[in-house]
């Protein structure tokens, strides 16, 4: 009886969106695969000591693919494939003569991938509380374009750790959860690691999932001085922030979905200073 309970309520979360499992591991056979689409242009930047200063108009636009699939019921591989990406600087143009100050400038790439396995250490009716090893693969440019700004990726290997707890509830016709998670980046080239926390809390309602993520990043600022550090890209290194993104999705089908979600933050170092967005569409097999 209680393994039929975890199983529903895995697949009730799965039905939701972003890190489906959380703490849940997908049942074996079962998964959870989303094609995104993300984008974030700014002309400032957040700088090293949390105020925003003016840039060029950057943008970076990233298409991916994320899977997760159960080998067990307590041991799950997850895949984030960024097969596209493309970081471009927009040209700048005088606003009294209309010249052109500074040309675009743009590059096409992969993105650093991710590679996690999850493991399920406690899936009982009450709670579910699941261990992870995410490997970064660098495969995205660190120092494209004409000056070696534009960047799809960060150029570093980085092994990270994180722990997942979640609950699950059921109330009337609805099945809210809540999950909470922490992490430690072990980082390399130069770059700081970094230790992240967070949580998120989710709604279905019918056909209809409503979420919201928190994400917190502090660097531990061991990593080389005035190293990669401007803010004016994703991949800078001692940035940090507390994240916060609110997404909606809406099954079409048992098996299809779509999705759209917004990304601000407050309290931030060393990053883009406008809003994020993304939309996919997931599908989820039985």
């Amino acid at each position: 009886m209680k393994k039929k309970l975890i199983l529903t309520l895995v697949a009730i979360s799965s039905s939701l969106l972003g890190y489906a499992g959380d703490g849940w591991p997908q049942p074996k056979g079962m998964g959870y695969f989303k094609l995104s689409q993300y984008w974030v242009i700014a002309d400032s930047h957040y700088t090293n000591t949390g105020q925003i200063d003016p840039n060029a108009t950057r943008g970076t636009f990233v298409t991916s693919l994320y899977g997760e699939f159960g080998f067990t019921d307590r041991l799950t591989g997850i895949v984030f494939f960024p097969f596209f990406v493309r970081a471009l600087q927009y040209e700048q143009v005088s606003g009294t003569t209309g010249d052109i100050i500074q040309e675009g400038d743009a590059i096409n790439s992969m993105g650093d991938t991710q590679l996690t396995l999850k493991y399920g250490l406690v899936q009982t009716d009450k709670i579910a509380i699941s261990g992870s090893f995410i490997l970064g693969l660098p495969f995205g440019i660190n120092d494209g374009g004409r000056d070696g700004s534009l960047q799809t990726g960060t150029g570093e290997w980085n092994q990270m750790i994180r722990l997942d707890i979640s609950k699950s509830f059921k109330i009337g016709q609805t099945y809210p959860f809540a999950s909470i998670y922490t992490a430690y980046n072990n980082r390399t080239n130069g770059f700081s690691d970094e230790i992240r926390y967070g949580g998120k809390v989710g709604l279905s309602i019918s056909k209809f999932s409503l979420i919201l993520n928190v994400d917190a990043v502090n660097s531990t600022e061991n990593g080389d001085p005035n190293f990669n550090s401007d803010g004016t890209g994703l991949y800078s290194n001692n940035a940090e922030y507390i994240g916060f993104t609110p997404e909606i999705g809406f099954k079409v089908t048992d098996h299809w979905g779509v999705s759209a979600s917004y990304g601000t933050a407050t309290r931030a170092k060393l990053i883009l200073a406008n809003p994020s967005y993304s939309v996919g569409v997931f599908f989820t097999p039985k």
